[in-house]
């Protein structure tokens, strides 16, 4: 016991939302240390071993530029480890990023997991952090980790609906007691989103878009306020003609983006129905007083807000800091003892 809270004492814990799109950082003490994008760029030599090129932002400003030797690898999808030699090289490289390098003592580290991650997929997340480094490792749910972070007291027996929209999945949970009480997971959230506009730009332009381009038309979309009929802002787009093959660019109104975008927030709110649903009818009182909290990225959606709520009648509010809770919420959890220990998995 004294053991362990000497290591404690000198050990640089971590908590790491290990994202589909981006990667970030909380470092005990010190708070957000390291926020980038969760791409791997790897060099594949015959007859040599795989040298590891960049990670983060300078890996994903290779991605559809590297020549056939270099791979530019996203290690997670839909939430989950999918490249387990690239994750583990991702995660050592943000631990010793983070991290005090004179530190001799491994780090705790807690890691946020999807909802109804299957105990393989556990096993992946724990082993690659292992591998990297971690002393310890502690697993708790992305959407819990949420909740912590836009600032519910997740240990009251009152009622809270979290929906956190990331990059590979969305999760959706009712939570009371530091546990989840319903909840639903779903494969659609940023990516499904930026895959979407690039089906619409082939489909109604013959215009193919990397998937880089699709993310920046999406952000655009989700910073500018609502579309006047009087004045509709457009976005300029530029990418490879579908049909003659070279080179083009054209100019799109912001209605078609949103008009790409319908069926994946029609999924969004088809799930958060279902899980209310399911809702004990205790809880659904209290989560009708308390509202729904969005978090995540995807959670900047314009027009999901109202969206939601027009169609459930229940008031919609939206985390201060929808891109950190996540990790702010683990690393509440990593600064508090009791509370890791209740809501950890």
């Amino acid at each position: 016991m004294i053991f362990d809270k000497l290591l404690e004492l000198f050990s640089n814990d971590l908590a790491i939302d290990l994202g589909t799109a981006n990667t970030l950082v909380y470092l005990k003490g010190k708070g957000i240390v390291s926020n980038e994008p969760s791409v791997v760029a790897v060099q594949h030599i015959p007859g040599q071993k795989t040298r590891l090129i960049a990670v983060g932002q300078q890996a994903r400003e290779m991605v559809g530029r590297t020549p056939e030797s270099i791979k530019a690898i996203r290690p997670l999808r839909d939430g989950v480890i999918a490249d387990f030699e690239a994750a583990q090289k991702m995660i050592e490289h943000f631990i010793k990023k983070s991290s005090n390098k004179r530190s001799f003592i491994r780090p705790r580290v807690i890691i946020s997991v999807p909802l109804e991650i299957t105990e393989v997929e556990k096993r992946a997340v724990r082993e690659s952090a292992e591998a990297a480094g971690a002393r310890k490792v502690y697993l708790i749910e992305e959407t819990m980790c949420a909740a912590i972070g836009s600032g519910i007291e997740v240990n009251r027996p009152s009622g809270n609906m979290v929906v956190d929209i990331g990059g590979g999945t969305t999760g959706i949970a009712v939570i009371a007691l530091s546990g989840i009480v319903v909840s639903k997971s779903i494969k659609v959230g940023g990516d499904k989103m930026d895959e979407a506009i690039q089906q619409w730009l082939r489909r109604n332009h013959n215009i193919v878009i990397g998937y880089r381009t699709a993310e920046e038309l999406k952000k655009k979309f989700s910073s500018h306020p609502a579309i006047s009929n009087a004045r509709k802002v457009q976005m300029k787009v530029t990418g490879r003609n579908n049909v003659s093959g070279v080179p083009s660019m054209l100019r799109i109104d912001e209605e078609e983006i949103g008009d790409a975008l319908e069926e994946t927030i029609n999924q969004i709110v088809d799930a958060i129905l279902q899980t209310l649903e399911r809702t004990p009818p205790e809880l659904s009182a209290d989560v009708f007083e308390s509202g729904i909290m969005l978090a995540g990225g995807g959670s900047l959606l314009r027009g999901l807000s109202n969206r939601i709520e027009e169609k459930t009648g229940i008031q919609i509010k939206r985390a201060e800091q929808p891109l950190d809770c996540v990790v702010m919420g683990s690393g509440k959890a990593l600064e508090d003892i009791d509370l890791l220990n209740s809501v950890s998995i």
